[in-house]
């Protein structure tokens, strides 16, 4: 590894040319047996989602405003999975933990970029379901296939936006490094703004506003969506209806539950699990990259009866 030293507050410091990334601390020698359950998630992950797509561009009766959100959070999830499976498996399987700064950097803003497009994806379906649901006569006069298209590439710009200062900062401010080492599996914001000797407070800083910008608004436009959508359900004078109703909400609700519920826990064990063993730490704080992804399809699969049915048929032709 070539780098160049400098003295920075009397300790060594130096621009690094490559991170060491140690996968799970305290486990190194496990590393081949901790492989399996990630493969497996990673597996169903690939599998669950590349399904999902392929059953939506196929069934023409598919193609409407609720399961395009769906194949846009099917992508991205893949899109997650990709961005953090090469440095997974190259550590547990290859024992290559070596990664050069600028691809760590290209995996971290894909990673966050992606995260960022997963949330406002899950307020889009929030607001589909909000429509459906309060406007059900003007569903698909609202919610055209233009309109769609327009909310994805607004998200996805927005992620890009917020997230590519974070590259820019780490790049042009954070100069001088304490460690090259990473004790984690993948290039995280944080886990590289924590080895910096200098300028780190502006770093954090900016993750956290980013995380609460986009977790924040997101939560907010969700809860209120979800408020009138109960006002609305419940208001229905029968049983029955108001049971179909909800029913077609039940899949995003546990979507959505369980990505900001994992995510609040990842952002809590970063900053406060400072005297948790690494080797229980790093799993649980990744837990918000791997579970989503490897779940969803599962969730989608079971509670979406169109997609159920066309899964039977693939499994039974």
């Amino acid at each position: 590894m070539k780098s160049h030293h400098d003295v920075f507050n009397g300790s060594i410091a130096f621009t690094p040319a490559t991170f060491t990334l140690v996968g799970i601390p305290g486990l190194e020698t496990e590393h081949i047996w901790v492989s399996i359950p990630f493969c497996l998630m990673y597996a169903i992950t690939f599998l669950g989602n590349g399904i999902i797509l392929h059953i939506i561009r196929i069934d023409p009766a598919l193609h409407q405003p609720m399961y395009f959100f769906l194949a846009m959070l099917a992508f991205v999830e893949l899109g997650v999975s990709a961005s953090t499976m090469p440095t997974m498996l190259g550590i547990f399987w290859f024992h290559v933990p070596e990664i050069y700064f600028e691809s760590c950097l290209l995996q971290m803003g894909f990673i966050h970029t992606f995260e960022c497009t997963e949330s406002g994806i899950l307020l889009a379906m929030a607001l589909d379901r909000y429509v459906a649901i309060c406007y059900p006569l003007r569903y698909t006069a609202i919610l055209t296939h233009q309109l769609v298209t327009q909310i994805g590439a607004v998200v996805t710009l927005r992620a890009a936006i917020l997230v590519a200062p974070s590259l820019i900062l780490i790049k042009c401010r954070l100069q001088f490094y304490h460690t090259t080492i990473i004790s984690h599996s993948y290039c995280e914001h944080m886990a590289i703004v924590k080895l910096a000797a200098e300028n780190v407070q502006v770093n954090k800083i900016y993750g956290l506003f980013v995380a609460f910008a986009v977790a924040g608004f997101d939560l907010i436009f969700i809860t209120l969506s979800y408020i009138q959508i109960f006002i609305t359900v419940f208001r229905l004078p029968q049983k029955e209806a108001r049971w179909k109703a909800f029913n077609t909400c039940i899949a995003h609700i546990c979507v959505f539950l369980q990505l900001y519920i994992l995510a609040f826990f990842s952002f809590f064990t970063h900053r406060f699990g400072a005297h948790v063993p690494p080797y229980i730490h790093i799993p649980f704080s990744s837990f918000y990259l791997l579970v989503p992804p490897f779940l969803n399809p599962l969730v989608y699969g079971a509670k979406t009866k169109q997609i159920h049915i066309n899964v039977v048929k693939m499994l039974c032709s």
